[in-house]
């Protein structure tokens, strides 16, 4: 049976948008079939001090109605992103946040000069390994409309009203001014450069 997990921002003792990590666990264990969801908030136990990831790792049985459920915490360091490379690859596939990342990996050894890879799925742009991604043109940042995971932090902003869904073509990109990567632990970083490689 495949793990997923969630990945959580914990600062000083604080748990960080814990409703959205609690609705994508729950709506995948839905998605498999499973009834029985616990309360994440209640199984996590942060340090008093101090940046952290916390991953809460979930396994589904198939003979249960519900999942085993595992946290660990990893202090942060923000990984400088200022390149990516254009991964062409029309069948990744990643739906739920599976711990099982080797499709991810694979691409993410193409970057070469790249500090991560932008992948790029029916000529349509969609996300980098580690982060969703939005671009600002006309007073407006746009994430694509079909990523690879829906993450926590692009559905916050969508709801907020920060950010708007379109289909962005590759051929597009040169047309933004900015780019920006969301996801739980940057939030909405917007990248002083980036170069984008072919």
């Amino acid at each position: 049976m495949n793990s997923y997990f969630e990945t959580i921002k914990v600062m000083d003792g604080k748990i960080f948008h814990m409703p959205y990590h609690q609705k994508r666990y729950e709506s995948v264990l839905k998605a498999l079939g499973i009834q029985e969801v616990q309360n994440l908030q209640e199984l996590i136990e942060p340090p008093k001090y101090g940046l952290y990831k916390c991953r809460l790792v979930y396994t589904p049985h198939a003979k249960s109605s519900s999942a085993v459920i595992t946290t660990s915490f990893h202090e942060y360091k923000k990984r400088e992103i200022s390149s990516l490379k254009l991964i062409f690859n029309n069948n990744v596939d990643y739906v739920f946040k599976s711990t099982n990342r080797e499709a991810l990996d694979t691409l993410y050894a193409q970057r070469g000069e790249g500090d991560d890879v932008l992948l790029i799925k029916n000529l349509l742009v969609t996300d980098t390994t580690i982060a969703n991604i939005a671009f600002y043109r006309n007073g407006m940042w746009t994430t694509p409309k079909e990523p690879l995971l829906k993450g926590t932090t692009r559905a916050r902003l969508l709801e907020e009203g920060q950010i708007v869904e379109a289909e962005i073509k590759v051929n597009e990109l040169r047309t933004f001014s900015k780019v920006a990567l969301l996801n739980a632990m940057i939030d909405f970083d917007v990248l002083e450069k980036c170069d984008f490689l072919i």
